[in-house]
């Protein structure tokens, strides 16, 4: 017993899979008791089995088929063409060897995501649909997964997210000279800064300190994702066979983004290149992309450099924030019946505002004054920019809980030197944050240690 403790303390990846050997296959168990000498012995079940190691936690073949059946159902119903099975089940596979070293991670390091907070994360999914959590239930279940499944994945999902934040998104540092290189960028290329670009990429990963070998299969892999999107492959199944990236089996879409806010060699390598059509292939620090243009269009940009002007709005909002107390339903229910007072002029905002806001501007009648772009988070920011003067919103979600806005004025004003390297600041940090998680992700991957189990199964 001694010699078991010290091999598993001394290594836990040996331990395992000494381990491995006996919870390889789960086997019904026979009663002796019930066998008499003349019957049959039965044949052993196989009822679920280890497919990969992933540093001290396991992946099973049962948990695999799950999420497999998951994103097959999820394409299916946004009508993308679902890759070869055993082809998705690879991708798969790689995407929860990923995810269970991240949360390996989060659990080392105290990240917990209590019931409280998915309670209110499960009830604002069901309010965007529409639903009450009871109706969402019985939706999920219809289409075959379990709740308690889904309060699992929706758990997960918060955890990574605030992994990321803390390891990536609060680590990246935007340098003053970085700021000055933008801004005088920006200044001699008005025309390029008003543009918006729709890309979506496929990304071949390639480890950190691969060697020749494996950086040519890399790139063997990343073209034959090219060669198969040129003869008319589709982008969205294409991404779920063969790209390596966070959004792989989403379609691969980045959505609109101006071209500040895209990492440079994506948009130097689309500066040319015709809607519709495959770049060629780009390399960075993490890998291959492939990259295909989904769309080109002007945007409202603010200029840069002396006389700059942007677009500025004046705005109130009457916030009830979601709590134990209050839930997501009972906010925007509230806010529902103030709008029909608003509508039918019995009463006014500003008094609403004091009354019934749970935002220190709630004194001010909600007025939040003059607010510049990027000011607010983009939920907020989306649903007043499509505001005219004197108009109400419906009910708005955001991470603070649900609003009602109402746009005052708007004018154009000049922009400080001081705003100006603000917002160039957070164009830097929307072109680097993606890059940077990516390697982050790259260099996590590279330093769990993983073995598959099943052959069938191994790595690209």
């Amino acid at each position: 017993m001694k010699n078991l403790i010290r091999s598993v303390i001394h290594s836990p990846a040996q331990a395992l899979r000494h381990a491995g050997l006996f919870a390889l296959c789960a086997l019904a168990v026979i009663d002796a008791s019930a066998q008499t000498s003349t019957a049959k012995p039965r044949q052993p079940v196989l009822v679920d089995a280890i497919v990969a190691v992933v540093n001290s936690d396991v992946i099973t073949m049962k948990e695999l088929d799950e999420r497999v059946r998951m994103i097959e159902q999820r394409m299916q119903r946004q009508k993308v063409q679902v890759p070869p099975r055993e082809l998705l089940q690879k991708q798969v596979l790689e995407r929860l060897i990923v995810n269970r070293a991240q949360m390996q991670m989060a659990r080392e390091t105290g990240i917990r995501v209590d019931d409280i907070m998915l309670d209110r994360a499960v009830a604002r999914i069901a309010e965007s649909n529409s639903l009450s959590v009871q109706d969402l239930r019985d939706q999920l279940e219809r289409d075959g997964m379990s709740f308690t499944r889904f309060r699992e994945e929706i758990r997960e999902e918060i955890t990574l997210q605030r992994l990321r934040e803390r390891e990536v998104d609060n680590k990246l540092q935007i340098t003053e000279s970085e700021v000055d290189n933008f801004l005088a960028a920006s200044a001699g290329n008005l025309d390029a800064a008003q543009q918006e670009l729709n890309i979506a990429q496929i990304l071949v990963r390639v480890p950190e300190n691969a060697s020749p070998q494996q950086v040519a299969e890399r790139r063997k892999r990343a073209e034959q994702a090219a060669t198969q999107l040129k003869a008319g492959g589709d982008f969205a199944k294409t991404a779920a066979i063969y790209s390596d990236a966070g959004d792989a089996l989403k379609g691969g879409e980045l959505g609109w983004r101006s071209t500040s806010r895209l990492p440079q060699l994506f948009v130097e390598a689309t500066d040319k290149l015709p809607v519709g059509e495959v770049a060629p292939l780009v390399r960075s620090a993490n890998g291959f992309h492939v990259l295909k243009l989904v769309g080109r269009r002007n945007a409202v940009a603010a200029k840069t450099g002396a006389g700059a002007t942007v677009q500025q709005t004046r705005a109130r909002h009457i916030l009830v924030k979601v709590s134990q107390i209050v839930s997501a339903q009972e906010a925007r229910r509230k806010l529902v019946e103030l709008k029909q007072r608003l509508d039918n002029k019995a009463a006014k905002f500003e008094d609403l505002a004091r009354l019934y806001s749970n935002d220190g501007s709630a004194g001010k009648g909600g007025d939040l004054g003059w607010i510049y772009p990027g000011d607010t988070v983009p939920e907020f920011e989306r649903a007043m920019n499509a505001l005219r003067p004197g108009q109400v919103s419906e009910p708005i979600e955001s991470p603070f809980g649900y609003h009602l806005i109402e746009v005052l004025e708007r004018k154009t004003a000049e922009l400080s030197a001081e705003r100006q390297r603000l917002l160039a600041r957070q164009a830097l940090r929307e072109q680097k944050l993606e890059e940077s998680y990516e390697d982050w992700l790259r260099q996590l991957r590279d330093r769990a240690y993983v073995e598959y189990r099943t052959d069938e199964l191994n790595p690209r």
